[in-house]
């Protein structure tokens, strides 16, 4: 299936210029770790920081939507071509980043509202969590938990899962950017809804190993956003 091309081809270019994005791996991956530093004892914050990462994190992989056109044009990338698309300052870019900041922030303090409120316990560590709000018997807030968070991330991921690949390689404006994503969405529900749920398990995964994982996950997921953005809009024509 599509979404599984993506990935191989995501492999692909991380395999070819794997400097940036061990890079953006490591650096994701040292604030996850500064986060629990900070937090450790408040996992009630903590859960939602780190479900909330996943708002934000495309924008913060630019440079690899960079690497990946590049890399299409039979060009060697490095840091230096990432730093120069950072350097362009684009004001579309920053409007979105800081978009995707605020619907990651709400999303943080619904999330410690929602566990801090309803938890019979005080949730300090994961254990904690896990077994007051994971595992609690007769207790729906794990439930709740979730619907509320995906019901604030779907429309987040759908407007922004084509429109960050396509604002780094078109002039398109954010608002065609959007209608863009929200179209390739709309017309490719089950692979869409496949590729958000891979992302889900991927970075689900780079999380339970300390945030190692993540070194390898963000790249490869960037890198086949890229190729999901050129397969699912140039062929069709929709953009160029």
């Amino acid at each position: 299936m599509a979404p599984f091309r993506w990935l191989k081809l995501g492999w692909m270019d991380f395999r070819d210029n794997p400097g940036p994005g061990l890079l953006h791996g490591l650096a994701l991956a040292a604030f996850g770790w500064l986060l629990m530093a900070v937090a450790h004892n408040q996992f009630w914050l903590l859960a939602g920081a780190f479900s909330g990462f996943m708002l934000v994190a495309p924008i913060l992989t630019t440079g690899l939507y960079e690497v990946s056109r590049r890399h299409a044009q039979g060009k060697k990338v490095g840091m230096a071509d990432v730093f120069r698309l950072w350097a362009t300052r684009d004001r579309r870019l920053v409007i979105f980043g800081l978009l995707l900041c605020l619907a990651g922030t709400g999303w943080v303090l619904t999330s410690a509202s929602l566990i801090t409120t309803l938890s019979v316990e005080r949730i300090g560590g994961p254990a904690d969590f896990l077994r007051y709000v994971v595992l609690a018997p007769n207790s729906f807030l794990f439930t709740l938990w979730l619907m509320v968070g995906g019901l604030m991330a779907a429309p987040v991921y759908a407007s922004s899962v084509v429109a960050i690949p396509m604002l780094v390689d078109t002039q398109a404006n954010v608002l065609r950017a959007v209608q863009t994503s929200w179209r390739v969405v709309a017309v490719n529900p089950i692979a869409m809804g496949l590729w958000a749920m891979i992302i889900m398990c991927l970075v689900g995964v780079g999380l339970l190993t300390a945030l190692i994982g993540l070194v390898l996950v963000i790249p490869i997921v960037a890198h086949a956003s890229w190729h999901a953005y050129q397969e699912l809009t140039l062929p069709a024509g929709t953009e160029s």
